[in-house]
């Protein structure tokens, strides 16, 4: 088909050049020549051209260029929706992803991990930002050439560019809107989750300054640690409602929590007495919310975080915005500073859209 447009274009070109010079002099024969061969390398070009996109469309089909996810508790269900977001934005944009980390709460093993991917020089780096002892490798990792992104909870001690998550504190202030409301403004509620998280520590946080300031007959009790793991956030909650049996609410802040407490409220006959705010929405605590035992749930667009890590990451290396003339003499990153994924609320009445989709 190439020769074929190669020959007609020659043709076209050298009748219309012959035409335009035939008349003015005798040397016709000499300029319909030229014609042509000005037309064969017209033809040429257009031929390597055509090749030379196929090429480039080949390269970016096969790209080895990875963006690799950071994070501890690897291969716990709440990236699922993490890794659904990684799988898009990597068959968007032809790339590859990796996740990377401990399947434990280890924060050391994270680092290491960082550390050792940081030598295979990756495209960008999604860290799960939860400990703020991650802010100097994630710096050593930027100074390496490598740039990064915080996803979930921020570090904000250390060079990231950009942190996308939930406004976590706003999260809490949610629930405990949703709190107060459902129990009329009174009684006695703690909150559970793992303090030791920066991103949970500051829904409780919302979440206990909120009932303090708009709801004054509300009690805040001592906090129930989940220490990220459902059997020891039943065990401490049991505690506080054996001490507390007028407990009136508990709203939970990690993935763990939710189902620890409902165990506890369960055992202890409680169920219906102590309304219990969740947070996410895994597979059993969705339904806990049908059966009634969870009241709702604050749940996060985990999955676009993880989405938006690398295409605002991808956007920088191959499309950077010009801001000013020269972004990087000015020391202008052309990516924000923070992403709000903002939240949903999960109650009976729309629990059954928030079941995962069948893969």
């Amino acid at each position: 088909m190439k020769s074929k447009l190669i020959k007609t274009i020659t043709t076209v070109i050298a009748v219309l050049l012959v035409l335009s010079f035939g008349l003015a002099s005798c040397k016709a024969e000499t300029t319909a020549a030229e014609a042509t061969t000005a037309a064969e390398a017209t033809a040429a070009e257009i031929t390597e051209a055509e090749e030379t996109a196929v090429a480039t469309e080949e390269v970016v089909a096969e790209s080895d260029e990875t963006y690799v996810f950071a994070t501890v508790l690897s291969t716990h269900p709440y990236f699922l929706d993490s890794f659904i977001g990684l799988d898009a934005a990597a068959a968007e944009l032809g790339v590859k992803t990796k996740v990377i980390g401990p399947v434990e709460y280890d924060i050391p093993g994270q680092i290491t991990a960082m550390e050792a991917e940081m030598a295979l020089m990756p495209a960008g780096m999604l860290v799960v930002g939860w400990d703020a002892a991650l802010a100097d490798t994630i710096n050593k990792v930027m100074d390496a050439g490598i740039p990064v992104v915080t996803i979930d909870a921020d570090v904000p001690a250390s060079n990231r560019y950009t942190f996308i998550g939930t406004g976590n504190y706003l999260a809490g202030v949610e629930s405990a809107k949703l709190m107060g409301q459902l129990l009329g403004g009174k009684g006695k509620v703690s909150a559970s989750y793992n303090p030791s998280l920066s991103n949970v520590s500051e829904r409780a946080k919302g979440f206990k300054e909120y009932i303090t300031a708009n709801f004054p007959d509300m009690q805040i009790l001592a906090d129930i640690d989940s220490q990220s793991d459902s059997a020891l956030a039943a065990k401490a909650a049991a505690a506080v409602i054996q001490a507390n049996p007028d407990i009136a609410g508990i709203a939970c802040f990690d993935a763990t929590a939710p189902t620890g407490v409902a165990t506890a409220v369960r055992e202890a006959g409680m169920t219906g007495k102590i309304l219990i705010g969740g947070v996410d929405r895994n597979t059993t605590d969705l339904d806990m919310i049908k059966e009634g035992v969870i009241s709702y749930s604050i749940v996060q667009k985990t999955a676009l975080m993880s989405y938006l890590g690398v295409k605002l990451l991808h956007g920088l290396n191959h499309y950077p915005l010009p801001i000013v003339n020269d972004n990087a003499a000015a020391k202008m990153v052309p990516l924000p500073a923070v992403v709000d994924t903002g939240t949903s609320v999960i109650d009976k009445n729309n629990v059954d859209l928030f079941y995962p989709v069948e893969q």
